[in-house]
């Protein structure tokens, strides 16, 4: 290493995937000189499952990086090759924009976005340990080159590289990802320091070649012509390769079936545990068995790369079975596998250890993000890496931590979620976990967030001053609506399914964009929900302090469904605001145990 260069940082990052990518970006953007460390540069970036993002509830946050600053949405923009706006027959709250991506063109983008940011510096080596000082506060970590770099504030990222194993039918290894190293070192050191860590463990389906498959056979899927995708200024798109979908069959079961025993997952090799909501082909075939048929879909992996990604057949079976049951699949007769599919278990960290900044509680200066902290997917790891980056910056600075909360944004949700329940199997955004998602929609992302990011220093003055041009306008025309018709009046206006954009752009000379017109009809559509999330808000924030009476009989509180009451028994919540975070818990329900708690601290008194 060249003698001249300076081993010290103000942030250090660990790991180049999707959540090493937001902190070194954020870091960095907001002024912190800035370290990268990752295995192989040509990797920053690489998708190494699914060549996608967004989907249900997963979009969400990518539009909410967006908001912020983030640099995946502009990853985007620039890779993807086909777009789809998903559950379009749903309301505007639950829908999800996603978009199939060229991983070789994003992992590539990556690497040059990173590389031309000022503040940022690159290097290819494997950290072996972090280093602390007297006070056990983070001071910098070791490579296994032996090299030393030091910093007060250290973000780890490391995906599925902890102790990797990757597991293909009796066969395992020692891996990260296929073809890289796993770290072996990191893990074993975080014990020491008192942090819990599992062990879990995810997959991926065997890749095909493009030429030896019968898309004949295969019904297409539809893509969409949006005027936006994920980033504030309107982007026209251009769909430019066709995904397709198939299906399995009995016979494609039966062939599962007669080798489950020589699956990893049911060998009894693999201890971590999986996916609930993405399971393996063979875990489907064992949980679903009165089902004859599941989904694949069939994606390419690139505009020039001759592999396809057949979504829905993450498998740990033996190579052999992986090509009887993919030739078993119409259009795959004569398939010829590229790579084979594999389940990797790796570490994970609890993250109830973790602080609402994502800073580990016991270690000042150590913060954790991705897939390291129990989650699952880019987009959650993405959204980590950002809200990790950003702290990691402002704690070095001294300045107050920025914190997402669950009532403003799905990344708040998923964080609060994390670190006030854990997790007990890798965790997955849905647009269900958030029990005010009227108000947290894709439409309304950079209303409820631009103005944070560009506190932070993360939004240029240019787009700044175009979204508060297009915020000003939704809301006077809003106003104006409101003072003048009622929500019923409004939606026979504007319709009360499908929204009537030209009805909404009639009402001013300026220019509305799709977005713009979508947020306006969605404030008509939704008003009533929203003044009532808004009093839910409001009510929730009053009593989220309130203890819940030890000798509170939940068996008894009326009203209180079975599965609710086996759930508070489970978690045994001590205030209102740990009731809250249990999954599936409703406003009613939460009015009840208020109620309740109440009553009995009343007869105490």
């Amino acid at each position: 290493m060249d003698k001249s260069f300076s081993n010290s940082f103000d942030v250090i990052i660990v790991g180049g995937g999707h959540a090493g990518i937001e902190a070194a970006y954020a870091a960095a953007t907001m002024g912190s000189n800035t370290l990268l460390l990752t295995l192989n540069k040509n990797r920053i970036g690489w998708m190494p499952c699914n060549p996608a993002i967004g989907g249900l509830g997963k979009s969400h946050i990518v539009f909410e990086i967006s908001a912020l600053g983030g640099l995946m949405p502009q990853l985007c923009t620039q890779t993807y090759i086909q777009a789809r706006m998903l559950n379009t027959k749903k309301g505007p709250a639950v829908q999800g924009l996603r978009l199939q991506i060229d991983k070789e063109k994003y992992a590539k983008l990556s690497r040059q976005r990173l590389e031309n940011l000022k503040n940022l510096t690159i290097i290819e080596d494997m950290v072996e340990s972090i280093l602390l000082n007297d006070n056990k506060q983070i001071s910098g970590i070791m490579t296994k080159n032996n090299h030393e770099f030091y910093a007060p504030s250290v973000v780890i990222t490391t995906g599925t590289f902890l102790k990797g194993v990757i597991h293909i039918g009796e066969e395992n290894r020692s891996g990260g990802r296929a073809d890289e190293k796993a770290a072996n070192s990191l893990s074993p050191q975080l014990k020491e320091l008192g942090l819990k860590v599992g062990r879990l463990k995810t997959g991926t389906p065997p890749r095909l070649l493009k030429e030896s498959v019968d898309f004949s056979k295969m019904e297409v899927q539809d893509a969409h012509h949006l005027e936006y995708l994920f980033e504030f200024y309107p982007h026209k798109v251009n769909n430019t390769h066709d995904c397709y979908i198939t299906h399995t069959n009995t016979t494609t079961h039966q062939i599962i079936k007669d080798n489950l025993d020589r699956s990893a997952l049911f060998g009894g090799r693999i201890e971590g545990i999986g996916p609930r909501y993405c399971p393996s082909i063979e875990d489907k075939i064992f949980r679903f068995a009165d089902k004859s048929s599941h989904h694949v879909f069939v994606e390419p992996e690139g505009a020039d790369s001759n592999e396809l990604y057949p979504n829905g057949l993450s498998t740990s079976l033996p190579l052999d079975v992986q090509l009887d049951y993919i030739h078993s699949i119409k259009g795959f007769e004569n398939a010829i596998i590229t790579k084979p599919g594999y389940a990797i278990e790796y570490d994970f960290v609890h993250p109830e250890q973790l602080k609402q900044t994502l800073e580990v509680k016991t270690i000042s200066g150590l913060f954790l993000a991705g897939q390291i902290n129990g989650t699952t997917g880019y987009e959650e790891a993405a959204g980590q890496g950002l809200i990790a980056g950003i702290n990691a910056h402002l704690m070095v600075n001294k300045k107050e931590p920025f914190i997402l909360k669950r009532e403003e944004s799905y990344i708040g949700v998923m964080i609060d979620d994390l670190v006030s329940l854990g997790v007990d199997e890798p965790y997955r955004m849905f647009t269900s976990r958030a029990e005010h998602r009227i108000s947290l929609r894709q439409d309304n992302a950079f209303m409820r967030l631009t103005d944070r990011g560009y506190q932070l220093g993360l939004i240029g003055e240019q787009l700044y001053f175009d979204f508060c041009k297009e915020k000003n306008l939704v809301t006077k025309i809003v106003a104006d609506l409101r003072a003048k018709h009622t929500t019923g009046e409004l939606l026979r206006m504007f319709g009360e399914l499908i929204c009537n954009k030209e009805a909404i752009r009639a009402l001013t000379s300026e220019h509305l964009s799709d977005r713009a017109v979508l947020n306006i009809y969605s404030d008509i559509k939704y008003y009533e929900y929203l003044l009532r999330e808004q009093k839910e808000i409001a009510k929730a924030e009053k009593y989220r302090t309130m203890k819940i009476p030890e000798k509170l009989n939940i068996l008894a509180i009326s009203g209180l469904s079975k599965e609710l009451q086996e759930k508070l028994k489970r978690y045994k919540p001590t205030t209102i605001a740990q009731a809250m975070l249990i999954p599936g818990m409703t406003p009613a329900a939460i009015s009840l145990l208020i109620f309740r708690s109440r009553e009995q601290h009343q007869s105490v008194a």
